[in-house]
């Protein structure tokens, strides 16, 4: 769930400094106070596109962070590890999205660089949208399936059906590589040897490339290298030090005889000397490397050559020559018996092809019973929600062989007795489409593993009881997610574990929207309901509000 959210210069919004807790938590405010605001931040951090108008007027960036609990869930942790981003620390993913007026905008996860479709990935996993103007999952077949396999809890089988499904892709794949690669004539095999045995008489790992590109330096500069070498010999030796040093070691001997403290400083001096007169020798030892091999300077002059062509014509570093060698193995290879390595692998993928319809058969059979019991849980869900004559059913069809199975689901809905079923998405208007995902959410409650839920105009054109059964199921529905619901009915904001309330100010010289927490205070939580009844100064209204505050406790 999502602990904090913060929103800095967001549309009309200049900051929100927002802790939000479990449950669930209604949105309200007047119409065009600017409730969208805090959908478009979840839309944001949820990797939705934005156009650079979402800037405050007058600022640089807008910008929106948010910390997500994760908890013991597994899923997080697998995802932003495939997805290479840095872990989640203390159970918690910490996103944040900045949006600037002329510059590219940012994306961060727990504190490291991400891109926008990595933030959408994430976004899959941690929030659902219902509502006008955002994507429509509940239209799309493959959620459809989703929600149908979450019911008949087909998990596990849908794992190991996908495993197999892409071993034969792989499979069909090395096949038709095999069959489609050209055969190399006798001259090209020989050519590509010859290149591959040149690759192979250099040792191309990434220390022996280093070494050997250190020593022809050195070898290249060798004159000039001696000459710094004498330079350091005579400095330190009879031209230099080796001549100052005994006379300030015999100065200081004298002195320590005279004054105790400077004992300890003569022996600083005597160590002095001796680590000169060490590194004296050590750059004596490096001048001798210098002689005149003239065997082994050639054998150098030929490596480095050889490196520098295979780096000329292969890429600029070892591991790109590397890859090279090894694509010329494989090529070289590949002059095998190619026949018989296609066949081999057809083979084996008609096998796992054989394996994955006998699965697909029985996830048809576990499918089909339960679109059965989901259609029926849902009619009955869709019944308190104000739809009395309402029909929905899940139609399970055989398909071409795919990778989640050989079936197309689709979920047929209609509104009205003495209609026909039809797709749902040719047929349900946005409030109605997100009251069908809010029945169907209901009763996948148990299984459905997507812990933020935000629902907008999932009331549209319903009141009084069945307005506030929508606001108890939502309410049951934030016993095991975090649900967020922009509101205009009372009798939904008064069963909201939380309360926020949004408010639009304005002067002669701005416009602002500021989002407020009301569910502590009382009498603010009374007033506002007060309002959406129609009057915040009215007894009667007021009066109302308590007992629906009341009457959800």
């Amino acid at each position: 769930m999502i602990r904090r959210l913060l929103i800095r210069d967001l549309a009309l919004m200049d900051r929100a400094d927002l802790d939000l807790g479990a449950g669930f938590t209604v949105v309200t405010g007047e119409t065009g106070a600017g409730k969208s605001v805090l959908l478009g931040a979840l839309s944001l951090l949820a990797g939705h596109r934005a156009a650079k108008t979402v800037v405050r007027k007058g600022a640089e960036e807008a910008s929106v962070e948010a910390e997500l609990e994760c908890g013991e869930d597994p899923r997080f942790a697998v995802l932003v590890e495939e997805l290479d981003l840095p872990a989640c620390e203390d159970g918690l993913l910490i996103l944040k999205r900045t949006v600037h007026v002329s510059k590219a905008g940012r994306i961060s996860v727990n504190g490291g660089s991400a891109t926008l479709a990595q933030l959408q990935r994430l976004g899959e996993l941690w929030i659902d949208f219902h509502g006008p103007g955002e994507p429509q999952k509940l239209m799309r077949a493959g959620t459809q399936r989703d929600m149908l396999d979450l019911h008949a809890g087909l998990g596990r089988a849908l794992e190991d059906y996908g495993a197999d499904w892409r071993r034969r892709q792989a499979l069909l794949r090395e096949a038709d590589e095999a069959a489609a690669a050209e055969r190399l004539s006798d001259d090209e095999e020989a050519f590509l040897r010859a290149q591959l045995e040149r690759m192979d008489s250099l040792d191309l790992s990434e220390e022996a490339v280093a070494r050997l590109e250190r020593e022809h330096a050195r070898l290249s500069r060798a004159q000039e290298l001696a000459a710094l070498l004498a330079q350091l010999d005579a400095g330190l030796g009879s031209e230099g030090l080796g001549v100052i040093l005994p006379r300030l070691l015999k100065a200081a001997d004298d002195a320590a005889r005279i004054d105790p403290e400077a004992v300890p400083l003569s022996e600083r001096l005597r160590a002095l000397a001796a680590e000169a007169d060490d590194v004296r020798a050590d750059f004596g030892r490096l001048g001798r490397g210098l002689g005149g091999d003239e065997d082994g300077a050639a054998g150098l002059e030929e490596r480095m050559n050889l490196w520098l062509e295979l780096r000329r014509k292969h890429g600029p570093d070892a591991e790109s020559v590397r890859e090279r060698r090894e694509a010329l193995r494989r090529r070289l290879a590949s002059q095998g018996d190619v026949e018989a390595r296609v066949a081999a692998a057809r083979a084996e993928a008609a096998k796992v092809e054989q394996s994955l319809r006998a699965q697909a058969a029985r996830l048809h059979d576990a499918r089909s019973k339960a679109a059965v019991k989901l259609a029926a849980s849902v009619r009955k869900m869709l019944g308190s929600l104000g739809f009395k004559k309402a029909d929905l059913r899940v139609d399970v069809a055989p398909a071409e062989l795919g990778p989640d199975g050989a079936d197309a689901v689709r979920f047929l809905f209609c509104p009205n007795a003495g209609q026909d079923l039809l797709p749902l998405d040719q047929i349900a208007s946005s409030g109605e489409a997100a009251r069908v995902m809010l029945a169907l959410k209901t009763v996948l409650a148990a299984v459905d593993r997507t812990p933020v839920l935000v629902f907008d105009e999932v009331d549209a054109n319903v009141g009084g009881e069945i307005g506030a059964q929508v606001g108890r199921e939502l309410a049951a529905l934030g016993g095991g997610h975090q649900v967020f619901c922009v509101t205009h009915l009372p009798q939904v904001a008064a069963l909201g574990h939380a309360h926020l309330v949004v408010n639009k100010t304005q002067d002669a010289r701005s416009t602002t929207v500021t989002i407020d927490p009301v569910h502590a205070r009382r009498k603010e939580r009374e007033s506002e309901l007060a309002r959406m009844l129609g009057d915040r100064a009215s007894k009667v209204a007021l009066a109302h509000a308590r007992e629906l505050l009341d009457g959800a406790a």
